[in-house]
């Protein structure tokens, strides 16, 4: 693995996550109460023993930037690393990066000058599964091919929503087809049982889709760049015409995988975390960890609650509340009376004085948190969030879609998404 270098694409403006993406780029979202969605494809190459990581981005990077320095910093002795390469202008070319391709082909200049890599790990930086890249690099070689997709089997009721793809009998790729529908999408069935499906997965599952994660060798990616210069996208352009010039493999990963690049997405992926008795993805895997950063936090403190199904991050302090198929995130305060059901709570990046508290509430100010008597159902909280007393945060009118960025709030897909130090006063109702 000494030999693989690891790009992880930070996305675009993450318009889809808007309004989460509105002050942090998408791989800095919070997930799961205390982590951060760029921990995971991080995680995965440290646990694969892929130490080599650069983070491509260029929208609201200073949050990522920040949780990348303080997280990630190998021993000294070691030639591990975590670095952003950020969107620049050069003499050369003044332009953002315009794709996902147009990203890595901005810093060829400088991923040439590593002369012991020989394979480039591309992977996203919005993706939630536990992956051992090390297996999917042994197939890249065993097959000797010069690109390998990682896909997945996908029954047919989601196969219209993916780019897919059609394999021969070695599992090389012969044909790509982007979100096809009708006589267009029964063409691109396939045998899945020759990777590695049983006859009976491969009858229920006869498609496979793309996951966005890639291996290139070194050489045949910066060929691939140069000689397409006005390609800009790795999955809808440089791939599918490589195809039928190069060896392009398909690697089987049948484990668990969420593109969680939408509200709905996300706030079902992080609530699917409470399901028991075991949930689609679990963090606690000793084997591969998921690592994050260190905020030595004292443990929550629940008085008398009532909690079922749900997640506490570290340095809750919870009064004589109800919280049901939630995710609670760190330092998140909840006071008496207050209801929480099927929520993601991102909680706070610091905790507010006592005094400080006690003076909001005198004179009328909302202190951070969640205040008494309120209820919260099928939302999400941002951090730093201001809730007052009686609030209602329930989508009484079953809204689907809305926009109301002055009152602190969205609605996306029926999910109320509460603005990050947004204020909601007393008695509001949503």
């Amino acid at each position: 693995m000494k030999k693989v270098m690891a790009l992880i694409l930070g996305g675009g403006a993450g318009t889809r996550l808007y309004p989460l993406t509105k002050q942090r780029a998408k791989p800095a979202v919070p997930l799961a109460g205390k982590y951060r969605l760029i921990d995971i494809p991080v995680s995965n190459c440290i646990n694969s023993e892929i130490n080599k990581i650069y983070v491509l981005t260029q929208f609201n990077s200073a949050s990522l930037n920040r949780h990348i320095a303080r997280t990630y910093q190998f021993p000294g002795f070691s030639d591990g690393f975590v670095e952003i390469l950020a969107a620049q202008q050069t003499p050369e070319n003044p332009n953002w990066f315009q794709g996902t391709a147009d990203a890595v082909r901005q810093y060829l200049w400088m991923l040439s000058a590593w002369s012991d890599v020989e394979e480039f790990l591309i992977l996203s930086g919005d993706h939630l599964y536990r992956m051992d890249y090390r297996d999917f690099i042994q197939r890249h070689r065993e097959t000797d091919a010069d690109i390998t997709l990682s896909v997945i089997p996908i029954e047919q009721r989601l196969a219209s929503s993916f780019g897919l793809m059609k394999i021969d009998g070695q599992g090389r790729v012969v044909d790509f087809s982007e979100k096809p529908e009708g006589d267009a999408l029964r063409q691109m069935q396939v045998d899945t049982s020759l990777l590695g499906l049983s006859p009976e997965e491969a009858q229920q599952k006869p498609y496979i889709a793309s996951m966005g994660i890639y291996v290139f060798k070194k050489q045949v990616l910066f060929d691939l760049l140069n000689q397409m210069p006005s390609s800009t996208d790795f999955g809808k352009e440089i791939i599918p015409a490589s195809a039928y010039r190069h060896n392009v493999q398909a690697y089987l990963f049948n484990g668990y995988w969420a593109d969680i690049g939408t509200i709905e997405a996300f706030y079902e992926a992080n609530l699917a975390l409470t399901k028991q008795p075991r949930p689609p993805f679990s963090f606690y895997d000793e084997q591969a960890p998921i690592y994050t950063r260190s905020r030595y936090l004292p443990p929550s403190k629940l008085l008398d609650c009532q909690i079922t199904e749900s997640m506490i991050g570290e340095g809750c302090i919870l009064k004589n509340c109800q919280v049901h198929h939630s995710v609670l995130g760190l330092r998140s305060r909840i006071e008496s009376g207050a209801v929480i059901d099927q929520s993601l709570v991102m909680g706070s990046d610091f905790y507010q004085p006592l005094a400080e508290r006690d003076s909001s509430l005198a004179e009328r100010d909302v202190p951070i948190g969640i205040g008494r008597d309120s209820r919260i159902s099928r939302a999400i909280i941002d951090k730093n969030a201001h809730i007052g007393r009686n609030v209602q945060i329930v989508n009484k009118d079953r809204v689907e879609e809305a926009e109301r960025e002055s009152e602190g709030f969205y609605i996306r897909s029926g999910i109320v998404v509460v603005l990050k130090n947004a204020v909601i006063p007393d008695g509001t109702i949503i």
